[in-house]
């Protein structure tokens, strides 16, 4: 297995990952509906995008089967003082969870962002999300909440975040 920056090329693997990925860590905190909408086809339109737009990483395995991605950038909302950067979204496919994937995805980003500049991250997780103890595992400090609406239901999701990247670092 290798970590390796997106391309256009990945866009149909990511669709899926991030699609299945969704359906399984999501069921019974995001409306079935909802999960049942999300298509490949979609999903693959909007990597295609995402690709030239945001640091995106893949997770392949030797047999070029794309098992999770990563991207980031800047902090969306501009909000959060000391939070330059923010974690967009980690996903990994059910059967490759729990094998050190998530910890290899979150290092380029985190690289990337000090690259250019950006020494320190959030990223926001869904209430009964159970990735909140990986960063929670990785030094993240809860900094906020909010409610967030998806499918119709009003959920709530948490901000984790590293002030100091270089830290992060060591951990990934």
């Amino acid at each position: 297995m290798k970590i390796r920056k997106a391309t256009q090329q990945d866009a149909s693997g990511i669709a899926k990952v991030h699609v299945d990925s969704w359906r399984t860590t999501y069921k019974n905190i995001v409306p079935d509906a909802f999960l049942d909408s999300l298509n490949y086809e979609n999903r693959t339109k909007l990597w295609k995008q995402n690709v030239h737009k945001m640091i995106v990483f893949v997770a392949e395995m030797d047999d070029g089967e794309i098992v999770g991605f990563s991207t980031g950038g800047q902090e969306r909302e501009g909000k959060f003082d000391g939070y330059d950067g923010e974690l967009y979204a980690i996903y990994i496919l059910q059967d490759y969870q729990g094998r050190g994937i998530g910890r290899k995805l979150v290092e380029p980003v985190v690289d990337e962002l000090v690259r250019n500049g950006i020494n320190s991250m959030l990223v926001w997780v869904l209430e009964g999300n159970g990735a909140k103890h990986f960063y929670e595992k990785l030094g993240g400090e809860k900094i906020d909440t909010a409610d967030i609406t998806i499918g119709g239901a009003e959920l709530k999701e948490t901000a984790y975040g590293w002030q100091d990247l270089s830290r992060l670092q060591k951990e990934v």
